[in-house]
């Protein structure tokens, strides 16, 4: 079984929706996401996938985000902005350009992090 991971990062902000702590007012963070692709067969020129179109896609995707405030963003104006639902969201989408998408992991922090597979 091959595996194949790119990384990126992003900064906005947010706040946390019924949280009671200093994360339900407004803060930001530099989010890291990284996207881990599995399969068993690699194409005819020895990819599984290649980076270049993973981070092409990953890097659309994230800069919806991308210096904003994540809780004006659909779908977080009604979801909460939590790094588990951001996982979720972000798989979800690229799950149907990535057949082989295994997981989406998302820092906000260099110690804190959530993870989504299906």
């Amino acid at each position: 079984m091959y595996e194949v991971r790119v990384l990126s990062r992003f900064s906005s902000a947010h706040n946390l929706r019924n949280y009671k702590g200093k994360c339900e007012n407004l803060h930001g963070h530099t989010w890291k996401v990284e996207l881990c692709l599995t399969g068993d067969k690699l194409n005819s020129d020895g990819f599984l996938c290649d980076f270049v179109e993973l981070k092409k896609e990953l890097n659309t995707l994230l800069d919806r985000y991308d210096h904003k405030y994540i809780n004006e963003v659909k779908p977080f104006d009604t979801l909460n902005p939590t790094a588990e639902n951001l996982a979720r969201v972000i798989y979800d989408e690229l799950k149907q350009k990535f057949s082989g998408l295994l997981e989406v992991t998302v820092w906000e922090s260099d110690d804190a992090r959530a993870v989504y597979k299906a």
